[in-house]
């Protein structure tokens, strides 16, 4: 019967810490792009509806492309912040052989997400709301699509 020896055991523990670590750190990009290019996508809509009717469209106050972005940026600064001090902890809770697993920071997550996930779903069922074809609206796609077809035209010939 071979016995396990504690050195390799406590550089497994470190090992297992840093890849927990650098999974949170990958989650904590996702968000952060995520939410970058969802608040410049927003903006590049609104700019666009206004190059094409001529029209600002008030933003709703509160559900937003530009606000839900803020708040993914932002959460994914939380993670990784969140995250270096669960790495810290763990660390040292190895080091001194006292491992307690923790689900808090889990739970935190996964609440956060979700919270984001749910206010996304009025800026999408707002947007398909805004979306019943008008005369005016009609006339936008057209020329939307007419502009699309000269670009793509133009510069097939560059």
């Amino acid at each position: 019967m071979a016995m396990n020896d504690p050195k390799i055991d406590r550089q497994r523990e470190h090992q297992a810490n840093e890849r927990t670590f650098l999974a949170w750190l990958r989650t904590s990009i996702a968000l952060i792009s995520f939410g970058f290019a969802l608040a410049r996508f927003g903006l590049f809509l609104t700019q666009l509806n206004l190059s094409l009717t001529q029209q600002n469209v008030p933003l709703h106050p509160l559900f937003n492309s530009q606000n839900l972005g803020l708040s993914l940026v932002v959460l994914g600064i939380v993670t990784i912040a969140l995250a270096a001090w669960r790495y810290n902890q763990v660390f040292w809770q190895i080091e001194r052989g006292d491992y307690r697993p923790d689900r808090s920071l889990v739970w935190l997550m996964t609440g956060a997400v979700i919270l984001l996930g749910g206010l996304s779903i009025p800026l999408i069922l707002w947007r398909d709301r805004e979306s019943t074809p008008t005369p005016q609206k009609q006339l936008n796609r057209q020329i939307s699509r007419n502009l699309s077809r000269n670009c793509y035209h133009a510069s097939r010939h560059l």
